[in-house]
């Protein structure tokens, strides 16, 4: 988009549906945790298309050049965001079910950690654990080692945990819709050197300084998610300005 501005050309954006856009939650991005991991001022799940996102960068301003910019979005046919839609495709080697996508905005916490999220084994981001779960946690899984690239967390060893889906309506059950931090509060009580269960990685997932600290003080999930929501109110004025189908909120 920056491109297309800075050089006269018009882009044209095919929409396409959000297979988690049903729904909006998560902390607002602080701006000075901005990174490619995330750009915005949006929660980690913040129920939009890809069109409708670029007309809201548009419309914000949140990028250069974005008053010089001719785009067209072509709207999908047959989509709203009342709708669980079912991708066709895997969006990425390691979300490769419906249960891996609906369960991964609460999953993806755990990459700013030091507990597998099952990378390496069969079912990524279906599962967690860590070694030293094994007294609490009778379900064990072995990440394998690669055979490119870097080893996943914990190859060939054994990672007790739980697995939390294996199907999409195991998981619509336990996480689809919102982002659940019952097992990244369950891990932390169960890790044993509470001082190295964060990597630096994870204020920039989380999008806030906050939630780690929150989490070490033991906050409950509720009293978390309570500190997001006035953040969240205020996101969801400036996104409904931009869509371009039928809300869930409507």
């Amino acid at each position: 988009m920056e491109a297309c501005a800075a050089y006269g050309k018009q882009i044209l954006i095919l929409d396409r549906p959000n297979p988690n856009g049903f729904f909006i939650d998560g902390p607002v991005l602080d701006k000075y945790l901005k990174s490619f991991v995330g750009m915005q001022p949006v929660p980690i799940v913040y129920g939009m298309t890809a069109g409708e996102y670029a007309k809201m960068l548009v419309g914000e301003k949140w990028f250069t050049g974005a008053d010089n910019l001719n785009m067209t979005v072509i709207p999908c046919a047959g989509y709203d965001h009342t709708v669980k839609y079912e991708l066709p495709v895997n969006p990425s080697p390691n979300l490769r079910t419906m249960a891996a996508i609906y369960l991964y905005p609460s999953l993806c916490l755990f990459e700013g950690t030091d507990v597998s999220v099952g990378r390496g084994t069969k079912y990524p981001f279906q599962q967690f654990g860590h070694p030293s779960f094994k007294d609490h946690c009778m379900y064990g899984f072995m990440p394998n080692i690669a055979d490119e690239g870097p080893d996943p967390l914990y190859a060939a060893k054994t990672c007790y945990g739980i697995m939390l889906a294996m199907t999409t309506e195991d998981a619509i059950k336990v996480g689809a819709g919102y982002v659940r931090l019952t097992w990244l509060l369950r891990a932390y009580k169960w890790y044993p050197n509470k001082d190295k269960f964060f990597n630096n990685f994870f204020e920039k997932l989380a999008g806030t300084k906050e939630l780690r600290k929150q989490v070490e003080q033991g906050w409950t999930e509720e009293d978390i998610k309570a500190t997001w929501q006035k953040d969240i109110e205020a996101f969801k004025q400036i996104r409904k300005k931009y869509l371009l189908y039928k809300d869930f909120e409507s």
